[in-house]
């Protein structure tokens, strides 16, 4: 018999969130059996909580946002859940003084070598799963995104990647047989295209976004001028641009890191069934809007 896990010992960071740019203190610790996950806003009155589950999922744009029953917000929850599930936690506290966890790295690098610092115990109920025994197909047809669950007796996954007319990710794909292969997307960064900054500002997000939390391409050549009036856009005095696209002062940590990236965002939504999942899912151009509403239908498709 699997035993329920929860963490060793309480973990906190301090940091921007990635959209809205506001410094937000996190704090996670141990919870009882059958608790899951729960975000709870200590800064709102009556410190409302909020259960991390896909049918609390309001907003998907460049990140997974939850709402409670009074409109209170947790965004950017992807990388912490990812972590927390892949490293085989079922059940944490998770507060926080603001609307967003903090983006750090912009990898889930730094929740995991937390929570593997303050360990992993077991506790005294079953564990429970969401079992995948018939295959299942998600479908947006006009955006090429399909994402299909097969059974299998633990979690995989493959994530293939594509953005037409790009010279950086013209198709990539990443995989991992099992969660014990976690370390081998862990630490892989956001991204964005460096033609998307202005209008994503626009729709005042990525506040808090910068080279050292998130990976920028560049999809053309820029002349000399063009680089330079991007890195007083930035703020620096210069910037350098890879051969592989890449507008930051480090290349990249794989060739396929935004196809790894992607497969980290996987694990992170998918977690929102509420419970680990038993099954293969193999997911081409998915996003946090097909991965949630994946997950939804998983819900409502799969018993415990």
């Amino acid at each position: 018999m699997e035993l329920q896990t929860t963490i060793g010992g309480s973990f906190a960071f301090k940091g921007k969130g990635l959209h809205t740019g506001a410094v937000v203190n996190l704090t996670i610790t141990p919870a009882e059996e059958d608790y899951g996950f729960r975000f709870k806003r200590i800064d709102l009155e009556g410190q409302p909580e909020i259960k991390a589950e896909a049918t609390r999922v309001s907003f998907t744009q460049r990140g997974t946002v939850l709402t409670g029953d009074n409109d209170e917000k947790i965004s950017t929850i992807e990388h912490l859940m990812s972590a927390l599930r892949a490293l085989g936690v079922d059940n944490c506290k998770i507060e926080l003084d603001g609307p967003e966890v903090p983006i750090l790295d912009g990898s889930a690098r730094p929740f995991v070598e937390a929570i593997r610092k303050v360990g992993i115990v077991e506790q005294k109920k079953e564990r429970k799963y969401l079992v995948i025994t018939h295959k299942a197909v998600y479908e947006e047809p006009g955006k090429g995104i399909r994402i299909i669950a097969l059974p299998e007796d633990h979690f995989a996954a493959q994530v293939n990647i594509a953005f037409d007319g790009s010279r950086c990710l013209a198709n990539q794909w990443a995989q991992i047989e099992s969660l014990d292969e976690y370390d081998q997307v862990y630490d892989c960064r956001t991204f964005v295209f460096l033609h998307e900054i202005k209008p994503l500002l626009d729709m005042g997000l990525i506040k808090g976004g910068d080279l050292e939390n998130a990976i920028v391409f560049v999809d053309k050549k820029l002349t000399d001028d063009e680089r330079k009036a991007v890195a007083k856009q930035l703020g620096k005095d210069d910037v350098t641009i890879h051969e592989s696209g890449v507008l930051n002062e480090h290349d990249l940590k794989y060739a396929n890191e935004a196809a790894r990236h992607k497969l980290l965002d996987l694990v992170g939504d998918l977690s929102l069934v509420g419970y680990p999942i038993k099954g293969r899912i193999l997911a081409t151009r998915s996003g946090h809007g097909s991965n949630t509403a994946f997950a939804r239908q998983l819900m409502q498709e799969f018993k415990q």
